[in-house]
């Protein structure tokens, strides 16, 4: 069976990376990490390439130097079923990072991540299209995500009978 896994260009910091990454989330752990010997071309010692997993999921990455940056045009994205579980995985992520909008923020190594509750795409998808629109609006104006704001954005959109 194939297997596809995600690869990462750090500039030389992989096992720093590796290492906040793992301490972050759950049945995550560091693999194999291949260091550079006395042939080169790194300094003897230092991380060349290596594995890490992140709850399930392995990536691989190397340190390739500073000809390539991580972008917005890859990100990973991270469902939560609920704030707190937003709220958890903001901080962490955004420590020595920074916010971006709509759930979006970079890492302090430059990774993109979005911090989605579940809770946005049901109320993006909801049947009633001003309630859907009212949702998608309040989370165009949002850096972190809050469900309660989301929620009230929507119930507002519904009109009251009198």
């Amino acid at each position: 069976m194939t297997a596809i896994t995600p690869c990462l260009w750090f500039d030389d910091r992989l096992e720093e990376a590796a290492e906040f990454y793992t301490a972050i989330f759950p049945n995550s752990s560091i693999g194999h990490l291949a260091r550079y010997g006395e042939a080169g071309p790194g300094q003897p010692g230092t991380v060349m390439a290596g594995e890490f997993t992140l709850d399930g999921t392995t990536f691989r990455a190397i340190n390739g130097g500073p000809m390539f940056a991580f972008s917005e045009a890859v990100s990973f994205s991270i469902s939560c079923t609920g704030q707190a579980e937003v709220d958890y995985y903001w901080d962490s992520l955004v420590d020595g990072g920074e916010e971006s909008m709509c759930g979006w923020l970079k890492d302090r190594f430059g990774l993109s991540w979005q911090i989605v509750p579940t809770r946005l795409h049901e109320l993006l998808f909801d049947p009633d299209p001003a309630r859907a629109t009212a949702a998608q609006q309040a989370m165009l104006a949002m850096r972190r995500l809050v469900i309660a704001d989301l929620e009230a954005a929507a119930d507002a959109a519904v009109p009251t009978s009198h």
